[in-house]
């Protein structure tokens, strides 16, 4: 395969033709207010803003000059079910459409008063989700949640996806629902969603089908708006037959279940008549040596005929992906300036924080483009190059600034494209660190003012280890400090240039996942984890202007609208929403009372009280009762972080294969050699916090933390109900939060600050009423209500509360205590 978009040449002829008879001039078509294509005006009516994904509010009533006379326009009350939102809101005929929870609402946009909400999730009980039938039959009865990326509303009516792979069509005026069609595999297929917006052109919606990790193909379907009736749909994973079949190994089948699922809602140019969207990574997600060759549409760019969804073309930017290194954030369509010349473009950018921009008429890119060399690995048929874009810079940290940052034990690679190294017998290195791909599912925004793109991503280092199970796509050890050295990344990269115009650094404490605004007043517009939307000069990224909303944790992208002569921005913001204008009378709330900053810590992960620690960890997964995949890890301590009380024996157990010395990091103690099947013990007088290590392994750590004798155990769950909620967390959530409780993509942690900042105010009644209605995503309350009161027992003890002598039940007393009061003192 070379390295060149390939296209049809036919299509691409006409292509060409189109784009040569259409070119006005640049700033007349981009100044257009009434131009879908380019930023939006008066309403706001899907998520990315318009058909280009821009983000981009053409409404200058806020400006720089004026940003300072901004205030709360009114907050709505609080959304129902405890639940809070980090959707996009979407703005259309006075009304705001939002989704948060179970619920898809309608806002008035003026007042903030709620007109109607309607919940897919359909009352009746429990349902047993531990089986094929109550799977099905939970989704069939509408227990699918409403993604959270956003709805689309055109027509009178509002589009909605759900995570069980289902779109609804909702009345505009009254919620009431006109249609719901199933666009997954039917049968369902456990995993199957409907993770992006859908987008709407011209009696036709557009929306793709995730999630190819739990073993499917991703899908772009286009449905009729009035009837649900499928139109045509595109396989991102080719079969037989199909362009891009042979990039597939020849002699098995993995290609059916090769993922590249769609995350990411489309983009529309109605004039070239093409929908363009992003893929993600290829199955099975680290592990190459049943998938031999460049596993196209994975990874990649693709543009489809409005009208046909036939292939145009297409641009991979990681070939052979073994790095789950997906397109993640929706691209961007936008006027680029070449030579003087008007070049309709779209613009991705690849996990590792490069942009790539192309002709979207062509699939031509604007910047040369040169095939880098990157390191191989012979067994998992690693691709022998990458693509960079020439002179481009990356908005995240390069190799040097990691140099000095290694935890003891560990080595550095400096390519994110290290292959993840094998287990034993297999001399791959097992102590490799490299930098992350994790520019992720954070939306980009685009200013045609400054003709800067503005992105979010995380600079971190990750250990590159897999299991020998090909399919196995879970949590494989820890490495301590790793949190305390990530930081988040706002930047803006200059689109005529590829260069970085600016960049600022943001505490992992304040960082929160949710894209940015920009508008032509010259701001750009970000929530915080803190609480606090704040307002940028899009030129410097100078703070210019910030209000505290009183939530923290979770929010929204912020968007704009017009009414009645007035400019708005809005947000989400945890429980509720806030809309903003000049000179508001709605004052800012006072800070919200914040965790403890934890993003310094060490030690990230559960807490277990045990007083047996062995030296190998047997990890299991179960995506979507798939089956349960099995990792034997050599190399990681279980419990990982373990609490035992003063004069607690605490014994070590070699269940591995190979000898073992555990030692305190500071040499105070060992336990001398273990071999296999052998133990150790000590006994541990003193209170405490001790690091230790294994010194045949030095890059293996585990924490022990020792309490007093007499620390209170008067915990609001028993250390039995927390095992019986590990096993069903395991079971129905770890598949999306992992089972280390570290999250991934969009899924959050559910441990230590993103946790504390999202629950620790709240009452544990609150926190078993969010799980309730939540999870599984699949199916929210198909599980009984003592298992979800077990899975917040477990929740709880694995974010340092201590257990006790009474179980929490539907009628405890201590469905009222705060979760902060839960903590052992």
């Amino acid at each position: 395969m070379t390295d060149r978009p390939r296209w049809v040449l036919l299509s691409l002829l006409i292509a060409t033709l189109a784009a040569a008879l259409i070119i006005p001039g640049l700033r007349a078509q981009q100044s257009s207010p009434g131009n879908s294509l380019y930023g939006t005006a008066r309403e706001w009516p899907m998520a990315g803003g318009d058909l280009g994904n821009q983000r981009y509010s053409t409404l200058t009533q806020i400006n720089l000059q004026t940003v300072s006379r901004l205030r709360g326009a009114w907050m709505s009350e609080k959304f129902a079910d405890g639940a809070q939102s980090r959707t996009t809101p979407v703005v259309k005929d006075g009304m705001i459409f939002i989704t948060a929870g179970a619920r898809v609402y309608a806002i008035d946009a003026k007042t903030g008063k709620t007109v109607w909400n309607f919940s897919p999730v359909k009352g009746g009980g429990p349902r047993d989700a531990t089986t094929t039938f109550g799977l099905i039959e939970a989704w069939m009865e509408g227990y699918g949640l409403p993604n959270s990326q956003g709805v689309a509303v055109a027509d009178g009516k509002v589009f909605v996806g759900l995570v069980d792979g289902h779109l609804l069509a909702l009345s505009e005026r009254d919620g009431e629902q006109l249609w719901n069609v199933l666009l997954g595999d039917n049968p369902p297929k456990p995993g199957q969603s409907i993770s992006a917006s859908p987008v709407y052109h011209d009696g036709v919606v557009y929306v793709g089908v995730a999630n190819g990790d739990y073993h499917l193909r991703g899908q772009m379907v286009a449905v009729d708006a009035k009837t649900g009736k499928e139109l045509w749909r595109f396989y991102t994973i080719p079969g037989p037959g199909e362009t891009g079949h042979d990039t597939w190994q020849k002699d098995n089948n993995v290609w059916k279940v090769g993922g590249a699922g769609v995350w990411q809602e489309a983009g529309v140019d109605p004039e070239l008549g093409l929908v363009y969207f992003v893929t993600g990574n290829p199955v099975p997600q680290y592990a190459g040596e049943s998938r031999a060759g460049d596993n196209l549409f994975s990874s990649a760019v693709v543009a489809l005929e409005m009208k046909t969804g036939k292939l145009r073309w297409y641009y991979q930017a990681v070939r052979h992906d073994i790095w789950d290194a997906d397109i993640p954030n929706p691209s961007i369509l936008y006027d680029a300036e070449v030579n003087g010349q008007r070049r309709k473009a779209i613009a991705i950018m690849r996990p590792d924080g490069y942009m790539f921009m192309f002709d979207r008429a062509t699939g031509k890119s604007l910047f040369p483009i040169e095939d880098r060399p990157v390191p191989q690995s012979k067994y998992q048929k690693t691709a022998a190059t990458q693509p960079y874009p020439v002179g481009a810079e990356g908005i995240l940290p390069e190799c040097p600034y990691w140099k000095d940052k290694i935890p003891a034990g560990f080595v550095l690679s400096c390519s994110n494209w290290q292959p993840f190294s094998m287990p034993p017998p297999s001399s791959d290195p097992q102590n490799v660190l490299a930098p992350g791909v994790t520019v992720r599912f954070v939306p980009m925004a685009y200013s045609q003012q400054t003709r800067y793109f503005y992105a979010f991503g995380i600079a971190s280092l990750r250990w590159r280890r897999r299991a020998a199970d090909e399919y196995y796509f879970g949590g494989i050890g820890r490495v301590p400090g790793l949190q305390a050295k990530q930081f988040g990344v706002f930047a803006a990269v200059d689109s005529k240039t590829n260069k970085v115009a600016w960049k600022k650094e943001i505490p992992l404490s304040k960082y929160t996942r949710v894209g940015p605004l920009a508008t032509a007043g010259g701001l750009v517009f970000h929530q915080t984890a803190d609480g606090f939307l704040e307002g940028l000069d899009a030129k410097t990224g100078k703070i210019v202007w910030e209000f505290q909303t009183g939530f923290a944790g979770v929010g929204s992208a912020p968007i704009s609208y017009e009414l009645d002569g007035q400019q708005y921005i809005a947000v989400s913001a945890g429980p509720v929403m806030w809309a903003f204008k000049l000179d508001g009378t709605v004052k800012a709330l006072p800070a919200p009372e914040l965790p403890a900053d934890t993003s310094k810590d060490e030690f990230v992960g559960p807490i277990v009280e045990t007083d047996q620690i062995d030296t190998m960890t047997l990890y299991t997964q179960n995506l979507w009762k798939s089956g349960t995949r099995y990792h034997i890890d050599e190399y990681s301590f279980n419990p990982y972080r373990t609490r035992v009380r003063v004069g607690t024996t605490v014994t070590w157990i070699n269940n591995g294969l190979q000898s073992h010395t555990i030692a305190a990091q500071d040499g105070s103690w060992t336990t001398g050699s273990i071999t296999p099947s052998d133990q150790a013990s000590l006994k541990f007088d003193k209170p405490g916090t001790y690091t230790y290590i294994d010194k045949e392994h030095p890059w293996m750590y585990g924490q022990l933390l020792v309490v007093a004798a007499d620390a209170a155990q008067n915990g609001v769950f028993t250390a039995q109900q927390a095992g019986r909620g590990k096993a069903l967390y395991n079971q129905s959530c770890a598949s999306c939060h992992m089972e280390d409780l570290t999250g991934k993509d969009a899924a959050p942690a559910l441990i230590a600050g993103t946790f504390s900042s999202h629950f620790e105010g709240s009452p544990i009644g609150d926190l078993v009423n969010r799980v309730r209605t939540t999870m599984p995503q699949g199916s929210p309350n198909s599980l009984t209500a003592q298992a979800y009161l077990d899975i917040v027992a477990y929740l709880l003890q694995a974010n340092g509360a201590p257990a006790g002598a009474q179980e929490l039940s539907a009628d405890s007393p201590a469905l009222k205590t705060l979760v902060r009061d839960t903590k052992a003192k």
